[in-house]
């Protein structure tokens, strides 16, 4: 990551997943809120599994080309840990990054295991996303030691994001379905994405005009940035959501319900857990 480039394509990441996540949990939070409508049509159980498999198939597939990214991109250590003529620890950077990609290669694993298998408790794909976070946090937390000023504010700034999805998806654990807590994952993880990008532009930006580091004024400027960061993606969220629980909502009243109109209320059983992926 000690490049723009190596900013830009972890938070390129948290976006697409924010944005995801947002839109997935807003459709089927709006389609059990809608269920005298007819709407569980549009959300069967089958086709959340489906979803389920695609994610976490493209959640493994990207944590493995960000492994491969920063073991073997220009510079990297290609799998070399130790400087054995030198005798100390070579590329420590470089394997800190690789290590956070396998936690989330690793939650992404244990979901696809869950959701084709039913092997394990379905709340374990939630215990395994909050180690990844938790972990992510925990490798940035000591990976600052020596540095300058603004270089440390802009890291530890992300922690408050990072850590704070990990106790909301350890919370998600106990509390599966929350659509609070979802929509605070989904906007915290578009917050990580978006200040990834900015902690690029401090450190590295591609224009050539370098911030000072160790200016006070710069360090009051970017924790008021951050703030705005905050509020773009609790505006996104929220824009998301709104729009797509109109559009379910406008779509299902055209719409008549086909099925539900016919079922019995002894027929219609409660909703239960495998119901909320």
């Amino acid at each position: 990551m000690g490049s723009f480039k190596g900013h830009a394509l972890p938070g390129s990441f948290f976006l697409v997943a924010g944005l995801w996540w947002t839109g997935k949990y807003s459709l089927w939070y709006a389609t059990r809120r809608n269920k005298n409508l007819g709407s569980t049509r549009l959300a069967s159980r089958a086709s959340q599994r489906r979803l389920e498999i695609i994610e976490n198939s493209v959640t493994v597939f990207f944590s493995v080309v960000g492994i491969l990214a920063e073991q073997f991109a220009a510079g990297g250590p290609r799998l070399q840990l130790y400087n054995v003529a030198e005798q100390h620890w070579a590329y420590l950077m470089n394997w800190q990054h690789a290590t956070m990609y396998l936690f989330f290669g690793l939650a992404g694993a244990v979901s696809l295991i869950i959701h084709t298998t039913e092997a394990a408790p379905l709340a374990l794909d939630r215990l395994m996303l909050a180690i990844a976070f938790f972990n992510e946090g925990f490798l940035f937390l000591y990976h600052l030691h020596g540095r300058a000023m603004l270089d440390v504010h802009v890291h530890q700034l992300l922690l408050f994001a990072t850590f704070g999805e990990a106790l909301v998806a350890f919370l998600e654990v106990f509390h599966r379905g929350n659509i609070i807590l979802e929509l605070l994952r989904c906007t915290l993880t578009v917050l990580q994405g978006s200040w990834f990008w900015q902690i690029g532009f401090v450190l590295y930006p591609p224009n050539g005009s370098e911030w000072d580091l160790k200016d006070h004024n710069n360090l009051m400027f970017i924790t008021m940035c951050y703030c705005w960061h905050l509020a773009f993606s609790m505006l996104v969220v929220s824009v998301l959501y709104c729009t797509i629980s109109c559009v379910i909502r406008s779509r299902l009243k055209r719409t008549p319900p086909m099925e539900m109109g016919l079922l019995k209320p002894r027929d219609r059983e409660p909703e239960s857990e495998d119901e909320i992926l």
